[in-house]
């Protein structure tokens, strides 16, 4: 879960995956050949999770509902919708940066719409705090997700004014995004409130990076409440979308004399040495994270991974590691068991440390706190 999504040169040009092209009849193949091999069952989640967690405190959770907005705003979903589908048509990176935007709310005290706050110019002794869009891991995030849940909060708002939250906007449009890309749909809980706060030191140690380890990954995510399956579950999102090549360098030419991670596939490191050059490249240059079918919301992520066709190595660490392999074998080889579980995982991370009441508030405008 460690994408970094940006308006570069070929984020949102499909020729771009021409690049990769090759490697696409050697993932359909293995697509075909994981089906049919007997997968590990899924462990329960309550059992992944509590594995993981042991005896540490999971983050507190608040009740959420689908019909929160029954009376207020019983539209909301399709107000935003709207929004989305034509975003998702006009500016189609706009869709995994949505995504992205969620996980890295949810992942930084809550999902309570701190994100989105933007960042401040004010200047001398008394400037505000670092908001979290000033850190390094959300540099990249693409203003074109920024953009589309402004677009959809100013929609609700002419609707339905200051009733709903920036945080439950940011939950519809990634689900809106998740279908409208091939993937499942699925009734998203609503009632958060958005943060009073957002600071940049929260940030640090909360996301996972392009090259965690399992553990690391495994230990961030029990931090959230979640366990080993949600960690598998949830990482494919990376099926759709693109990461900047200042994600992969290291594993193409980090290992000894300039040499490639001997794990990867040699044609997805020829392919992607084209694209990223070891210096002199430029730092807006993208690839697709899933390289057989980087525009479609789908399970070959998993595929990809069992072919060593994995971008990041936080991605190609899931199948390595004798934890998570069952966990990718399963959803590798059933593309039903990947939605379930992904709605799953969603629905709990979305329910991550949620504000209510006094704690929280309902902007009017999402990337500015109310005066």
């Amino acid at each position: 879960m460690a994408m970094g999504y940006s308006r570069g040169v070929i984020i949102t040009r499909r020729p771009a995956v021409l690049l990769l092209l090759p490697l696409v009849v050697a993932s359909s193949l293995l697509a075909a050949t994981s089906r049919a091999r007997e997968a590990q069952p899924l462990p329960p989640v309550e059992a992944a999770t509590a594995a993981v967690v042991g005896s540490r405190r999971a983050p507190e959770r608040h009740g959420l509902s689908l019909d929160f907005y029954a009376k207020t705003c019983p539209a909301v979903d399709q107000i935003v919708a709207n929004v989305t589908a034509v975003r998702y048509r006009d500016f189609p990176a706009a869709g995994p940066g949505v995504l992205r935007l969620f996980h890295h709310d949810c992942f930084v005290e809550g999902c309570d719409a701190s994100i989105l706050i933007a960042p401040t110019t004010t200047a001398g002794a008394g400037q505000a705090p670092k908001v979290e869009r000033d850190m390094e891991e959300n540099k990249n995030l693409p203003q074109e997700a920024f953009d589309t849940v402004e677009l959809a909060k100013m929609a609700v708002e002419k609707k339905c004014p200051g009733v709903v939250s920036c945080a439950d906007v940011l939950a519809l449009a990634a689900r809106d995004y998740v279908q409208q890309a091939g993937g499942p749909s699925y009734a998203v809980k609503k009632g958060r409130k958005d943060s009073k706060v957002s600071l940049a030191g929260k940030v640090r140690g909360s996301l996972p990076r392009a090259n965690s380890s399992v553990d690391e990954l495994l230990r961030v995510f029990a931090g959230k409440g979640l366990g080993a399956a949600d960690l598998v579950a949830l990482s494919g999102a990376h099926t759709v979308g693109f990461a900047h090549c200042v994600h992969v360098l290291g594993r193409i030419y980090g290992f000894g004399g300039g040499a490639a991670d001997p794990v990867m596939d040699a044609r997805l490191v020829k392919a992607l040495r084209m694209a990223c050059p070891s210096t002199g490249g430029s730092a807006r240059v993208v690839v697709p994270v899933d390289v057989s079918t980087p525009f479609q919301f789908d399970h070959a992520y998993y595929g990809n991974l069992q072919a060593r066709l994995g971008l990041l190595a936080s991605d190609q660490a899931l199948f390595l590691d004798a934890r998570t392999r069952p966990l990718v074998a399963e959803l590798a080889g059933n593309k039903t068991r990947f939605f379930q579980a992904f709605v799953a995982s969603m629905d709990r991370m979305g329910s991550i440390r949620i504000k209510k009441g006094r704690k929280g508030e309902v902007r009017k405008i999402c990337s500015q706190h109310l005066v």
